[in-house]
């Protein structure tokens, strides 16, 4: 796999500080029963990084301390960590809203058929990947039979009350592009999406994110090995708007590793871009015990470029409803031209 960082590091991207910290995304460890060629983590069922117990401990330590609202739980696939329902459990008992990101297909897994109970009962948020209402760019994007196994998912999470606003129980879904180019604006796609799910397969959910594909780990490896990254990256930087800037998911997050390491990402943890805490670098998990996270400074390169280009993109979707319609007529430009 190629090294991305290098190509990277070098940057004019504007400098960010942190405002108070209300989110700690864990990535409980890179684990995963898929292997998908987007994915920024490069999990897949041969990575053994798991987070220990006591470090799972530190998590719920740190939760109560600086009294965070919010625990993002992250991998490969987050559930596969064997003290992932003790987490879930001891965060919602201190009232943290716990966010699952769920792939879907581990819902079916060996192990794992009362999972989606489980998340129901605690009254988890689930963020699920689904890059596409069609099977066939599904299953080419994540493997054969991917898009069945995750539609039979969120059945069982609909069964359960998911998607269902009376019910309180939300269900998200993810969508990334296919290739080298900017998400769609996320209002309309998110419309097709509930239409051609309710359709075809009865499904219901409550939002959907719209991500941009960031030029690191596989993703940005192939952009290397296709000689496109450069091209990808002035992509990027032309869709530029400042505004974003305010809402950018690092100014209120903190991103953990299965070790315990700070980062003001989950994708500077990908590039192994330290933060600082309290003038602690690099920082760890339990240097939150003693040091507010509030206006340190946010470590960039250019892949930051990913989070402001065009109507922006965080874990939580776009930052911005929708673009001008020149700036999208022109993003569709670019995009194009790099297919």
């Amino acid at each position: 796999m190629h090294a991305t960082l290098p190509l990277l590091a070098a940057t004019d991207f504007p400098p960010l500080r942190r405002r108070s910290l209300d989110t700690l995304q864990v990535n409980l460890g890179y684990r995963c029963n898929q292997s998908c060629l987007h994915c920024h983590v490069a999990a897949s069922p041969q990575r053994t990084e798991m987070m220990a117990g006591d470090t799972i401990a530190l998590v719920l330590e740190v939760l109560r301390a600086r009294q965070v609202s919010t625990l993002d739980l992250t991998g490969g696939a987050p559930e596969l960590n064997q003290h992932f329902r003790h987490l879930v459990r001891q965060a919602r008992a201190l009232g943290v809203r716990v966010i699952d990101r769920c792939n879907l297909t581990i819902l079916s897994e060996p192990g794992q058929e009362d999972l989606a109970a489980f998340l129901a009962e605690q009254g988890v948020e689930v963020t699920a990947s689904l890059p596409c209402y069609s099977p066939a760019n599904v299953d080419r994007q994540r493997g054969d039979g991917v898009f069945e196994r995750s539609i039979a998912g969120l059945r069982q999470l609909n069964a359960l009350g998911y998607g269902d606003p009376a019910r309180g129980l939300v269900l998200n879904l993810v969508y990334n592009p296919q290739g080298p180019s900017l998400p769609p604006p996320q209002g309309p796609l998110e419309a097709d999406y509930k239409r051609e799910l309710l359709l075809h397969f009865g499904i219901r959910f409550d939002h959907l994110f719209a991500l941009t594909n960031m030029p690191i780990q596989r993703f940005g490896s192939t952009l290397v090995s296709k000689g496109t990254l450069g091209a990808y990256m002035q992509l990027l930087r032309d869709s530029h708007r400042p505004e974003n800037l305010e809402t950018v998911m690092c100014r209120s997050l903190l991103s953990v590793d299965w070790q315990g390491g700070l980062y003001d990402c989950d994708f500077n943890q990908m590039l192994g871009l330290r933060a600082s805490v309290g003038g602690q670098a690099p920082a760890h998990l339990r240097d939150l015990l003693s040091h507010d996270a509030a206006a340190t400074p946010i470590r960039i390169a250019d892949h930051c470029y990913g989070c402001t280009a065009g109507q922006g993109s965080s874990c939580g979707g776009a930052l911005e409803t929708a673009a001008p319609a020149a700036e999208r007529k022109a993003v569709v430009r670019m995009s194009e031209r790099l297919r």
